[in-house]
Parts: C-alpha cells; sequence; structure tokens
C-alpha cells in the first residue's frame, strides 16, 4: 500500500506558476499509474492529467494543455505538476492518485486505489 502527500499549493496571481509535488512511501511508484485531480468549491473531483508507469503516455484534459505539465522521478518516487499561465479558475484542491490496477492512464476517479490529503491551490485575478 502506498501512501501520498501533495505539497506545492499556494496563493498565486493569474498568469503565475506552481508546482506541486507527491511523494509517495509505502511502496514503489514505479508501479502504479499516477494522476493528478482537482475538486473545486461546489464542484464534483475532475480529472487533470495522468502519467503511465515508465512516462511513455500523458494525458491531459482539453482546459489544462499546453498549461499543466505532468513528469515523473520513479528513482525520487515523486511525481511533479508544474502548472503555467494560472487562472482564478483553477482555483481548488489538488489532489493526486495512484493506480496499481491498469497500466493505461485513466481519467475516472473510480480506477485510483491511493489518494493524498490534497493541496490548496488559489489563483487570484
Amino acid at each position: 500500500q502506498v501512501q501520498l502527500v501533495e505539497s506545492g499549493g499556494g496563493l498565486v496571481q493569474a498568469g503565475g506558476s506552481l508546482r506541486l509535488s507527491c511523494g509517495a512511501s509505502g511502496s514503489t511508484l514505479s508501479t502504479y499509474v499516477m494522476g493528478w485531480f482537482r475538486q473545486a468549491p461546489g464542484k464534483e473531483r475532475e480529472f487533470v492529467v495522468g502519467i503511465s508507469r515508465r512516462s511513455l503516455v500523458t494525458k491531459y484534459a482539453d482546459s489544462m494543455k499546453g498549461r499543466f505539465t505532468i513528469s515523473r522521478d520513479n528513482a525520487k518516487n515523486t511525481v511533479y505538476l508544474q502548472m503555467n499561465a494560472l487562472k482564478p479558475e483553477d482555483t481548488a484542491v489538488y489532489y493526486c492518485a495512484a493506480n496499481q490496477r491498469s497500466t493505461i492512464v485513466e481519467v475516472d476517479a473510480k480506477y485510483y486505489d491511493y489518494w493524498g490529503q490534497g493541496t490548496q491551490v488559489t489563483v487570484s485575478s
């Protein structure tokens, strides 16, 4: 079983950047497909981006393409989310998640078995 801890959230002005990290313990991260999701107040949790076990495949939600970049360093047991050109509508709690059951990048949260506690990202206008 893997434990996930997100960090790097905070308050940033529109147009700014943040880099989120998701550190894993208890298991080797390389055995999981990883994803980032977010949930804004009053809204459903939504898929942001995912990455396959060896970084060969990435999948982005349409609204994040060109602005967000996911990467992973399996040697450091860490996944990153670089967010650029942030908008107020990006304000949400961001969660990383691990999928052990499949080898493809799933966009549905139901396929992810382990979740971090989330990190708040607030973008001011």
